[in-house]
């Protein structure tokens, strides 16, 4: 395609990159924009009804003009009429001819269309229509052709890993919606989907739509401790004889269970030592908060200081950190499944046995859950990858100022992750 510049007579080609056309005319309407009229080169379509190849040429269809990538900052329109070819084995019924490069009742060739994802990537809809000077409508639209609303399994060998977890699509705790993503041997991880709500059912529903041929491939799903995803996976697999599929619990989420009860003796305790110290002495412990929430090995000499003054006012809370470094260090030694569960065993025996009782909701939690995090020594694995997604899911409601439909939120979560694979 050769294009002149009007007032230096200089010329400048460029390939079009639009295969089975010839270019016809190039011309500049009043805006700048280049019209690029091209006429198809292919003597053939398949025809609608009996899906026969068919060549006799009818007649042209009407004019249509589609947006395409830009040339030096100006816009490109791609113009053309299609051919209509006539069936002779279909009582003379005529078929419009599509071209591989853009799709029916579409205002854009499919060039463009990836070029405005590309855009679209950490991005929002209104900004991408204002630099790209097309309509909101318009780029909606686009993520509708280029982006399925749901998983697309041709797009998976293996699911050998899932996680899954929940987030609430508007404030507050109610409105939650689940979470499904997959985390591939290479460290990729990819949504499986978004679901309307976090139901064992909705959870089952969604596991049934899996492949054959990936089902076999599924060996560990790490999930929190809510009873409908532990559930709906235990049932799918028992359903299943291909499937073989362990529960994890995820071990953050058993390590905030477990801290957060030493948290609620640290704020009893500083309220007591409050009221009984004295102003200048409580001045000296004041401020301990983060300095109990460290781990023990994190700490500098002078929080190591601070901390050993807290306890000597304070032995129920020494007793409590002291049990909580416990179980951590527990879950940092190379156990196995069976060597942690005797591990857990003998702590639990130990906290029963003192008069602490700030860890006994944690206890049932531990009796209820044991099979499940002790699966979490076999290959250590946790919901790492789906607490960072849920980081992103976060940034992308702040961006489009909420997202209220799990589809739409499927699309640009599937945007944000693999648009520069895919698109770039």
């Amino acid at each position: 395609m050769n294009m002149m510049n009007l007032k230096s007579r200089a010329q400048v080609s460029f390939p079009l990159d639009i295969p089975n056309v010839t270019v016809l005319a190039v011309r500049m309407n009043r805006r700048g924009d280049y019209i690029i009229t091209v006429e198809s080169t292919l003597t053939s379509t398949v025809c609608r009804i009996c899906g026969r190849e068919i060549t006799q040429f009818h007649s042209y269809g009407k004019w249509i003009q589609l947006r395409h990538l830009s040339i030096l900052g100006h816009h490109v329109y791609i113009r053309l009429r299609p051919k209509r070819y006539e069936c002779p084995y279909c009582s003379k019924k005529t078929t419009t001819q599509k071209l591989d490069w853009y799709e029916t009742n579409s205002p854009h060739t499919k060039a463009y269309d990836e070029h405005l994802m590309l855009q679209l990537i950490s991005s929002t809809v209104e900004d991408v229509s204002r630099k790209e000077d097309v309509g909101y409508d318009a780029v909606e639209g686009a993520i509708n052709r280029c982006i399925h609303a749901t998983v697309n399994w041709d797009e998976f060998d293996e699911l050998q890993i899932i996680g899954i977890d929940e987030i609430a699509l508007t404030k507050g705790r109610r409105n939650f919606v689940a979470l499904i993503t997959t985390q591939q041997a290479d460290g990729h991880v990819a949504v499986l989907a978004v679901l309307s709500d976090r139901k064992k059912e909705t959870v089952r529903q969604f596991l049934e739509t899996i492949p054959k041929r990936l089902r076999r491939t599924m060996e560990t799903s790490c999930t929190d401790m809510w009873e409908g995803y532990v559930n709906a996976v235990k049932d799918f697999a028992a359903a299943h004889p291909e499937v073989s599929l362990e529960v994890v619990v995820d071990r953050y989420h058993v390590a905030k269970n477990y801290r957060d009860c030493v948290d609620k003796v640290r704020k009893r305790e500083c309220r007591r030592l409050k009221k009984k110290l004295a102003a200048s002495e409580y001045e000296k412990i004041k401020g301990v908060m983060w300095i109990v929430r460290k781990n023990n090995r994190d700490l500098t000499a002078d929080e190591r200081k601070k901390l050993r003054l807290v306890f000597a006012y304070s032995p129920e809370l020494k007793l409590a950190y002291t049990f909580r470094e416990e179980l951590t260090a527990i879950f940092e030694l190379p156990l196995t499944k069976e060597e942690a569960r005797v591990r857990l065993n003998k702590w639990t025996h130990k906290i029963r046995r003192c008069a602490l009782d700030c860890f006994d909701e944690f206890l049932t939690t531990l009796d209820n859950w044991l099979d499940e995090i002790v699966n979490y020594f076999v290959n250590r694995l946790s919901s790492g990858f789906v607490e960072g997604l849920n980081n992103k899911v976060k940034t992308i409601k702040r961006r489009c100022y909420g997202i209220l439909k799990v589809t739409t939120l499927f699309q640009r979560l599937y945007l944000d992750l693999e648009g520069y694979r895919r698109f770039a």
